[in-house]
């Protein structure tokens, strides 16, 4: 009797602590604070996430941006600097005729002109010695008794081709006369030669116009040959000046060919690394934009999938805690002081526990929630299991 005492009093102890009902009801409550936690701290670390996908999206995505720019700068400059190089190409390849025609000129008017004065001095030389020839033959012949032979002498120094047919003839006929018959064989009485003979004045007269027009000659040709060599002066400078500007011409834009060829070099380089940084920026940025979708489905598909496990169990909740199933449980546990302990929750709890934990295993199949499932397991599960094993030591203690 004193036994069944204690054990009534153990168990209504134990009723007023706690039922069975708010037994499951704590540790669904428990669950649910659990959840709601675990949802709000994933929002948390996923907000963090989201925000170096954006920032690492915005920033790769300005990158590229500026690399396709860059390119885009680059291919101009690299196309500016072919058509540049080709430009600069053929004006070196005129420079170079034009250089090559204006040496041959120069080298071709120089030895031109070399004649001309070779020419020149020749011709001058003749003119200047027939002029001393006829000044000294003049002097001879005004002398009243002159030396024939030695006039005719000076008259043959005169350059034949210099002097005029019809005064060649008369120099031949003057110079027969001066002749012996045993020298020459010809007759001296010939009509010019006595004509000239007695008449010395026509002779010397002839000789002064001859001398006259050699001196005037020779005045001329000396101003030809100041001329040939003024115009052959200019045009050698003028085309020494062509070949020296031709050759700076050709030197500033044979430099600016090789500047721009480094230039375009230089471009190409650039060109390639910032195609292949633009590349490999964008490699990664789709990678990260596929991460992250994924990582953001799968957030949101948890956050769904919690959002439906804080659903089920507030729900489970509200159905054991509702006036039938508390009133059920509040009937049958005073009974626990006339019959055993193990016989009153088979039949006082079970049903409670029972349809709690079959609508959160259908809940978890529905969802394919694992939270569910397990929760589901431990609802079914019995909640004073270590009370009945305190009561059945206890018993078996006070019985010996």
């Amino acid at each position: 009797m004193r036994v069944a005492c204690f054990i009534a009093g153990v168990v209504a102890a134990s009723a007023v602590e706690v039922t069975p009902v708010q037994k499951v009801i704590q540790l669904m409550n428990g669950m649910l604070e659990k959840g709601k936690k675990e949802k709000h701290e994933e929002q948390v670390q996923f907000a963090a996430y989201k925000q170096f996908c954006d920032d690492t999206s915005v920033e790769k995505a300005r990158a590229i941006k500026e690399a396709s720019e860059q390119i885009e700068s680059l291919e101009a400059l690299i196309g500016k600097c072919e058509a540049t190089i080709e430009k600069r190409t053929k004006e070196i390849a005129q420079l170079d005729e034009d250089i090559s025609v204006y040496e041959g000129d120069l080298k071709a008017t120089t030895a031109v002109r070399k004649m001309e004065h070779n020419d020149y001095q020749a011709t001058h030389k003749d003119y200047t010695e027939s002029v001393d020839a006829l000044t000294a033959a003049i002097a001879i012949i005004k002398k009243k008794a002159y030396d024939r032979k030695q006039a005719a002498s000076m008259l043959l120094q005169v350059k034949q081709d210099l002097v005029p047919a019809h005064a060649r003839r008369v120099l031949d006929a003057f110079l027969a006369t001066t002749e012996t018959a045993e020298d020459v064989g010809l007759d001296v009485s010939a009509p010019e030669a006595n004509a000239y003979e007695s008449h010395s004045g026509g002779i010397i007269d002839m000789l002064e116009k001859l001398k006259d027009k050699f001196e005037d000659e020779r005045s001329e040709l000396e101003k030809e040959e100041s001329n040939a060599k003024h115009a052959h002066e200019m045009l050698s400078q003028d085309l020494t000046n062509s070949i020296s500007t031709s050759k700076e011409d050709r030197h500033d834009k044979a430099q600016e060919k090789a500047k721009t060829a480094q230039r375009e070099a230089d471009a190409k380089g650039d060109l390639q690394d910032t195609v292949s940084s633009r590349d490999s920026d964008q490699e990664y940025l789709d990678d990260l934009n596929a991460e992250c979708k994924s990582k953001s489905d799968d957030f949101e598909a948890r956050q769904t999938l919690r959002a439906q496990e804080i659903e089920a169990i507030e729900k489970a909740i509200e159905i054991i805690s509702s006036g039938a199933v508390s009133g059920a449980a509040d009937k049958h546990l005073p009974s626990l002081a006339q019959v055993s302990l193990i016989q009153l929750r088979s039949k006082a709890t079970a049903p409670v526990q029972a349809k709690v934990a079959m609508y959160l295993q259908e809940r978890a199949k529905i969802l394919n929630s694992r939270v569910l499932s397990a929760l589901a397991v431990r609802v079914s599960d019995d909640p004073f299991k270590q009370v009945k094993k305190m009561i059945k030591d206890l018993i078996v203690r006070l019985l010996e």
